[in-house]
């Protein structure tokens, strides 16, 4: 379907932002020299608090009419620099088709529908977190990385595997722009709280607050009821403001460096309207270079809110034919970005671009630098430039303790694991023996998934947890497998958080694995029969799995 010059207007409307735009190109598939877009957008401000439904979908009402000639317009006056004789000035309609808020999207779905009747064209319905994601993708040129959406209503680590982009970690409780929106309406601050809190943070000094990740998820709710009250206590709102950005945005970085050590790409782009803090791009900058990844993060306008965004994207979907019926056009609400399809890509595995490996015999990677000699294995948690370094101190020495600690007492509780031979958490560094033949990435097996799911039900009823139990994180030798790297284990009786433990290493296992059902199905049965209280941990599990962003 592909043809010599293709427009497609977008319309967007998912929250706050009602906007429209032109995208024009030659080539949908990739960033071309001539290709431009054009994006013309009303946002909504409330006067107080953070974005009333009914008060957005007013404005949605009111202004969608308005970009949306602006951008009619636009198409035509290009149309007519190319002399086409056609009454089409552009070829598709895209509009974002969700997750947000229902009747906003309502709003938008019919302006396209009407548009798209209008000029007698397809009609393209985009997921609005994938296309943060390929417009980062789109503009870098990079072939398959690792994305951090950061925005209001979502924070999440989104990679591609097998035809869909995968969720490989993301927020147990509040989207990133929501939590710090809730920390500044207790202030008394207008919305949007974000731009507010950078610059005060640009006055102050360092708090020790909340650090919550989990494998690669994570949550904000104990942050922002430390920062509450904080400023409650008398505390600087400066020194409270700078806090929460070095432990938020450190804690993002963080899952971010895990999902490319995950995956073996050498590649991040970041997209969302949080995307446009300066902090948070320079901590993702420092991360990737000092692991020797590429980073790119779109300019201002296709990071926050923006039809730009949905007509890309929207072109890529056309071009593949992926377009929608009138009739089977609704919105949805609750659109994971999971969900989706992506016919406009092939389907590869991970382009493993980094591979994580550096020279000679030395591994990089999601906080650590291995070393291999004569069967032994140093680790050493080198210092992380993005990380504010008493928050990075704390964390590199509280880390190694608990490896050491909790290693050990796995291999007490009859997991393999290896043998500890020195530690020294000052200087986050230990002394393993080497164990196992390659990652369990690379030997993916029914058997070696039943044997993990075995060993976090042992150490779970032996009261702790490992606390990042990936493919990463498992080493293969034979019909053998072990547990390494405890450093985000801590000891617990809580149901729930051996849930967490089970939760994490089913998204390693969607995003390395190509069939990931079976495997998850296996591993969930196994851990039935080797746990002493599997219903309870289960029942958690499920809990766990419907906090996910638009369940």
């Amino acid at each position: 379907m592909t043809c010599s010059r293709l427009r497609v207007l977008a319309i967007e409307g998912t929250a706050w932002a009602a906007s429209a735009a032109v995208f024009e190109t030659t080539d949908p598939t990739e960033r071309t020299d001539d290709e431009r877009v054009d994006i013309f957008t009303d946002a909504y401000a409330p006067d107080s608090g953070g974005i009333h439904p009914r008060e957005a979908a007013e404005h949605m009402h009111e202004a969608i009419p308005k970009v949306v000639a602006q951008a009619r317009e636009t198409a035509e006056t290009w149309a007519a620099e190319h002399d086409e004789q056609t009454q089409n000035p552009v070829d598709a309609v895209a509009f974002s088709r969700g997750p947000g808020l229902g009747p906003c999207l309502r709003i938008v779905a019919t302006a396209a529908r009407a548009t798209a009747q209008r000029f007698d064209v397809p009609l393209v319905g985009v997921n609005h977190m994938v296309a943060h994601l390929e417009i980062g993708r789109h503009r870098s040129g990079f072939e398959s990385p690792v994305c951090l959406n950061a925005s209001g209503a979502n924070a999440h680590i989104l990679g591609f595997r097998n035809g869909r982009y995968r969720v490989l970690g993301e927020t147990m409780d509040t989207g990133v722009g929501n939590a710090i929106d809730k920390f500044t309406r207790h202030l008394g601050w207008s919305h949007p709280g974000g731009p507010k809190v950078e610059q005060r943070a640009k006055e102050g000094d360092f708090l020790d607050l909340p650090y919550v990740v989990k494998g690669m998820d994570f949550s904000f709710s104990g942050i922002m009821s430390a920062a509450k009250q904080a400023v409650d206590d008398d505390e600087p709102v400066e020194d409270v403001c700078f806090a929460l950005q070095e432990h938020i945005f450190a804690m993002l970085t963080e899952v971010s460096e895990r999902a490319l050590s995950l995956t073996g790409s050498g590649q991040l782009v970041l997209g969302g309207g949080v995307a446009q803090n300066a902090r948070l791009r320079g901590m993702l900058e420092s991360m990737c270079a000092q692991r020797g990844a590429e980073f790119y993060a779109p300019e201002p306008r296709f990071l926050r809110d923006n039809a730009g965004m949905i007509a890309v994207l929207g072109a890529k979907m056309y071009d593949a034919g992926d377009t929608l019926p009138i009739a089977e056009s609704q919105i949805d609400s609750n659109f994971r970005p999971d969900q989706v399809p992506v016919t406009w890509r092939e389907r590869e595995a991970w382009t493993a671009t980094g591979d994580n490996v550096r020279a000679g015999d030395a591994l990089q990677g999601a906080e650590a630098t291995v070393t291999f000699e004569d069967g032994i294995v140093t680790k050493r948690r080198l210092p992380r430039e993005y990380r504010h370094e008493i928050l990075d101190a704390r964390l590199r020495r509280t880390r190694t303790r608990l490896e050491a600690r909790l290693t050990s007492q796995a291999r007490r509780a009859g997991v393999p694991t290896p043998v500890l031979r020195d530690v020294d958490p000052d200087e986050g560094m230990l002394v393993f023996e080497k164990v196992g033949e390659a990652d369990l990435r690379d030997r993916l097996t029914e058997a070696s998934v039943r044997d993990v799911a075995g060993h976090l039900a042992t150490i779970h009823d032996a009261g702790f947890v490992h606390g990042d139990p990936t493919t990463r994180n498992v080493r293969v030798d034979g019909d053998r497998t072990y547990l390494i790297d405890f450093g985000l284990g801590y000891f617990t009786d809580d149901p729930e958080d051996y849930a967490m433990d089970l939760h994490v290493f089913d998204q390693s296992l969607t995003g390395t694995a190509d069939d990931p059902e079976s495997l998850i199905a296996a591993a969930r049965e196994s851990y039935e029969r080797a746990s002493a209280d599997p219903e309870s941990v289960l029942d958690s599990l499920a809990e766990i799995e419907g906090r996910g962003r638009y369940q």
